[in-house]
């Protein structure tokens, strides 16, 4: 009844402001010199001729459009492509893309972050080079830090508790400044684009890809949340990207390494995973990510969503009005390939209607991909009409988003140390971990301290630093996070030895291995209580339980919210982000 009375007010808040109202009421601060979206065809206005540098030119479509034609045919589709590098420090070859094709964006991973100061001097190389450049277009500097479970950037930004605890909260407020202050460290390492927010549903709770990454199950849920996120990233100064369109909540399948299929009808799809898409694009949503994510009952094949002209020029640009950019996924994940191989991957990306190809990897100056676009380019009428068209909506996003920055603005901040983890944002991630904490079941709530010998059983370090605290002298067990059959038995075995003659047993539970530990305790009739992080699915999987409290990361914060709502030092007043029957 009380998740019921909450989605509802969260729908009717936005149903009685107006969604536009809703949003800007939001905001925290001005948003003057800052656009929320993608700048319309105004009619141009009249300026000098500044030559053709990003940085002296004007605002408008035909300064864009002049910008345009003055680039070679390499420049050109150089702005279609966002690559990656590997190791810490971009090679003298992503260079050579910058200052002789005017790579259009450069993509963030893991491997690149895990030193924050590392990260700035490598973005501010690599802004400094496209300075260098006759027209001095900045590249997007572009990564995903979605919060919670997904945060490629590490080093010193702050760990917060994600997407589905902002559903437990379900409260506009939280997306809003969680985004807020992710955006603001983004912007402080010169990180211009942002791919989140996640809107996949959480349909598929068990799912290894998408989990706690969904706000919630609920599509009008997810809607509000996401557009609140959306501005929150935008007021940071970071271009935001929903992703995966359109919807990779339906799958427990990982298109990183196979193609899901996802037997929906259009009309599902359209009520239901679109649902967010539309609310965000009636909003002026600047970026989309699309997915390779197969739906054979509406296209009548399995070509991904992200190669398919029906979905991304048919649904998103026509029937749905989107007019800003289109990013695709990893182009190199196994779910995009088709027969032709990477170069025919690139062509139907082109063709179907993406305006950035992202690539995991940076492309030899010669490899056949590019050659074989060039030569499209240079033959095909409609695929050059295609690409000038991608070409100047880039442009276009960066007039909207780079150039109020100023060219020294792209880069990484001199400041930036004070703007990483800041005490206003460990403040609130710490009081939206407490906030969204959720009781699973609360008969035998709370487990006070001193009822009795306490048992641990966990995989990871904070989850015991925590239970300690709150339940000193406890003992510990720590069983493997992702055992193999044979260490599963034999690690069961030596905890039901442990837990005879315990008062309580308390159980992290993570993953099905986490509800394994906790079946078995309660089948010895030993009151079990539970700590759930991550996806709750594992811990509604757990059997008869005592208590239990679902957080939805496995940060320091998480742990600490979910022991003392536990041990009833707080009361837990998250609600369950998905159905307690999935």
């Amino acid at each position: 009844m009380r998740t019921s009375a909450r989605t509802l007010l969260l729908i009717s808040s936005v149903a009685v402001l107006g969604a536009a109202a809703f949003l800007s009421s939001l905001s925290a601060q001005s948003m003057s010199g800052h656009r929320t979206s993608l700048p319309r065809d105004e009619k141009p206005r009249e300026t000098p001729d500044r030559g053709r540098d990003f940085w002296a030119s004007g605002e408008d479509a035909a300064s864009a459009e002049a910008l345009l034609d003055g680039l070679s045919d390499e420049e050109v589709l150089g702005q279609i492509f966002m690559m990656a590098y590997p190791g810490t420090n971009p090679p003298a070859l992503l260079y050579r893309w910058i200052e002789r094709r005017a790579l259009g964006g450069i993509k963030v991973f893991g491997w690149n972050a895990e030193d924050t100061e590392v990260l700035a001097g490598a973005v501010r190389g690599i802004q400094e080079a496209a300075s260098r450049t006759d027209h001095r277009i900045p590249p997007f500097i572009a990564t995903d830090q979605e919060g919670g479970w997904i945060r490629h950037v590490k080093g010193a930004t702050s760990v917060t508790p994600g997407n589905m605890a902002i559903g437990a909260s379900a409260i506009p407020r939280d997306a809003y400044r969680s985004a807020l202050y992710i955006g603001k460290e983004l912007a402080a390492l010169g990180i211009t684009m942002n791919f989140a927010p996640t809107v996949d549903l959480a349909l598929r709770p068990r799912s290894v890809i998408i989990g706690p990454r969904a706000f919630s199950s609920d599509p009008s849920v997810a809607a509000v949340l996401a557009a609140a996120y959306v501005r929150g990233m935008e007021d940071a100064g970071v271009l935001p990207t929903a992703k995966h369109f359109p919807g990779h909540g339906d799958t427990e399948l990982d298109s990183h390494g196979i193609l899901p299929v996802i037997p929906v009808d259009e009309r599902t799809l359209w009520e239901r995973d679109l649902l967010p898409y539309r609310m965000l694009v009636a909003e002026g949503l600047p970026g989309i990510m699309s997915g390779h994510l197969a739906f054979p009952r509406i296209t009548g094949d399995r070509t991904p969503a992200s190669l398919s002209r029906y979905f991304i020029t048919g649904i998103l640009r026509d029937r749905m009005g989107f007019d800003g950019l289109v990013v695709t996924d990893d182009l190199f994940m196994t779910a995009a390939a088709v027969p032709g191989g990477f170069p025919e991957i690139c062509v139907r990306a082109v063709m179907a209607g993406n305006d950035i190809l992202m690539i995991s990897r940076i492309l030899e100056f010669s490899e056949e991909a590019w050659m074989r676009l060039l030569r499209e380019y240079r033959t095909d009428p409609e695929f050059k009409a295609r690409v000038r068209q991608s070409a100047l909506r880039i442009l276009r996003a960066k007039q909207a988003y780079l150039k109020p920055k100023g060219p020294a603005g792209v880069a990484p901040r001199s400041e930036r140390a004070s703007l990483l983890q800041s005490r206003d944002a460990r403040i609130f991630f710490t009081d939206q971990a407490y906030r969204s904490a959720t009781v699973l079941e609360g008969a035998g709530l709370p487990l006070a301290p001193g009822a009795g010998r306490v048992l641990l059983a966990g995989s990871f370090s904070d989850f015991f630093a925590e239970g300690t605290a709150r339940y000193p002298g406890a003992d510990s067990f720590r069983f493997t996070y992702q055992p193999g059959p044979e260490v599963l038995d034999a690690e069961l075995e030596s905890f039901r030895s442990r837990a005879r003659g315990a008062g309580a047993v308390v159980v992290g539970v993570a993953n099905s291995t986490g509800a394994a530990f906790a079946r078995a305790a309660s089948r010895m009739g030993v009151p079990v209580y539970l700590v759930s992080v991550l996806s709750p699915v594992f811990a509604l999987d757990a059997g008869p339980i005592a208590g239990g409290v679902a957080v939805y990361n496995g940060s320091r914060e998480s742990y600490a919210a979910a022991f003392a709502v536990l041990s009833g030092a707080v009361e837990g007043c998250g609600i369950l982000p998905i159905p307690r029957n999935p």
